[in-house]
């Protein structure tokens, strides 16, 4: 099939504006429900005007469309199939007492005043060791964001902790996709990778600890009313064991072994689902009969007694895996804070996803992110233009894809070549683009991770983001590297290995 013509860069251009257009306008109209069903409308009218510029003035066939799609969709099932588990997760761990007696025990050992970098750090060490930032969010990050409710923590603080620590794990991880994936895309080695990301990312992490430090001497007036009232509420409604926590025990153990992360939540959400009905039946019921939508005095009759319809039991453990759950803790902000949505609360993140890649796929097949990426490449002059451009570059894709994974193996075609022709080492490419478009995808309310993790935690990602210092200095640490010069070599011939 011959190639298509690409579109100059100002037509190129149209379809972006006009997906910036509709979403100032869904924003604007919807706020915070935007996501529910008007930014997808938005991307889907942005794929529209690709489709039809290519198709009437540069004769691109709706058959290449249709391929790029099928082609684009293909990669992403996996993760589809991954979101409903982190929903069923998210329900079962909740439901089950896991994520109660997390917070109960956690709000009663963590210091208000260090609970944004402990939280930080928490989150960095088991994404390290899970090699997965969703992971980590959907399970201890959601357990960390109860304690940061308890401990009268902003949530936006909380979450930006929360999502920093995750993602430094992530991009560090040699289990990580992410990692994995920079590496192989430029033909790095992936040791070779990861030990070069140190040189931006420890520097990097440390500033975001040292600023979660400071932020955190100003927490703790009025904490100890908020922790005792949400461990009477907790210990009231569910009942709390330290047994629920053999479940993580177990979950790490898979990890450890390193155990597909599909198989990983599956088979975590069915442990826990085995702890609800032997320690939360009483909560099962209950949820089983408010499915019902039966009177006030029904639920209350069905709570109390002692033994619970093995019929409801396996109703309510069957909607907390795919429905919206409500258990009544007697306070209404508790209420909020166990409250879940199953897989039913992550169909809005893959109905926009899957506009999202629709959007990426279109701007790909019509060759207009490769046009608009090229007039980023002939501003490059020297060094720190060159990862300026990357990082530029890795950044626009993750805004206009909707998707990291795209935005990693798209940034590496591009610079691949233009990196060899000015004599630098492919881990200088691999490293900047891990810098740029693995950690600000979660910065991004279209992106995959941004509505993701907004999803899990609850909280909008423009609410989190001002606070995720991590994912925010990182492309500039990147920049601010690469114009001092430290530890950046180049060499003649390609393949050449330099000291590191």
């Amino acid at each position: 099939m011959p190639l298509t013509p690409r579109p100059h860069p100002l037509v190129a251009a149209i379809p972006v504006v006009v997906l910036i257009g509709f979403l100032a306008v869904v924003i604007t109209l919807f706020g915070s429900d935007s996501l529910s069903g008007g930014s997808q409308i938005a991307l889907l009218m942005g794929m529209a005007v690709c489709v039809c510029i290519s198709m009437a003035f540069y004769r691109v066939s709706w058959r290449t469309f249709e391929q790029q799609i099928t082609k684009t969709l293909g990669g992403v099932s996996i993760t589809l199939l991954i979101l409903l588990c982190v929903g069923m997760l998210a329900g079962s761990w909740m439901i089950s007492g896991i994520v109660p007696t997390l917070i109960y025990y956690g709000v009663q050992i963590m210091s208000p005043k260090f609970f944004l970098v402990s939280a930080c750090v928490i989150c960095a060490l088991v994404s390290l060791l899970s090699g997965s930032s969703w992971t980590t969010i959907a399970t201890i990050g959601v357990a960390l964001l109860g304690i940061g409710h308890a401990l009268d923590v902003s949530e936006a603080w909380t979450a930006g902790a929360i999502i920093s620590g995750a993602y430094f794990g992530d991009k560090m991880s040699p289990l990580s996709d992410t990692t994995i994936l920079a590496s192989s895309a430029t033909n790095t080695d992936l040791f070779v990778h990861i030990r070069y990301m140190m040189l931006t990312t420890i520097p990097t992490f440390l500033i975001t600890l040292v600023i979660f430090f400071f932020a955190g001497l100003g927490n703790g007036d009025g904490a100890e009313l908020q922790i005792s009232h949400y461990t009477e509420g907790l210990s009231r409604t569910f009942n709390i064991s330290l047994w629920t926590l053999l479940v993580p025990l177990l979950t790490g153990v898979l990890i450890a072994r390193r155990v597909p992360s599909l198989i990983v939540l599956f088979t975590s959400s069915v442990m826990a689902g085995i702890v609800a009905l032997i320690l939360q039946p009483h909560i099962l019921t209950e949820i089983a009969v408010s499915g019902q939508q039966t009177t006030d005095h029904g639920l209350q009759t069905a709570v109390s007694g002692s033994a619970a319809d093995i019929s409801s039991l396996i109703r309510g453990l069957a909607i907390t895996y795919y429905g919206a759950t409500a258990v009544d803790t007697g306070d209404a902000s508790l209420n909020e804070l166990v409250s879940t949505g199953g897989m039913a609360g992550m169909l809005n993140t893959i109905w926009l996803i899957l506009c999202a890649m629709c959007f990426g796929a279109a701007m790909v097949a019509s060759r207009m992110i490769e046009s608009l990426t090229q007039v980023i490449v002939r501003f490059v002059r020297n060094r720190a233009s060159l990862v300026s451009s990357t990082v530029g570059t890795g950044i626009f894709l993750n805004i206009t894809t909707g998707d990291q994974f795209i935005s990693i193996v798209l940034n590496a075609d591009i610079y691949k070549e233009v990196y060899r022709q000015q004599g630098f080492e492919s881990r200088l490419l691999s490293r900047t683009t891990e810098d740029a478009a693995t950690v600000t995808s979660v910065l991004i309310p279209w992106n995959t991770c941004g509505m993701t993790q907004a999803t899990v935690l609850g909280v909008p990602t423009l609410t989190y983001l001002p606070y995720c210092f991590f994912n925010l200095i990182s492309p500039l640490m990147s920049i601010f590297i690469a114009t001092i010069g430290w530890r950046i070599y180049q060499h003649k011939e390609e393949g050449t290995s330099s000291n590191s």
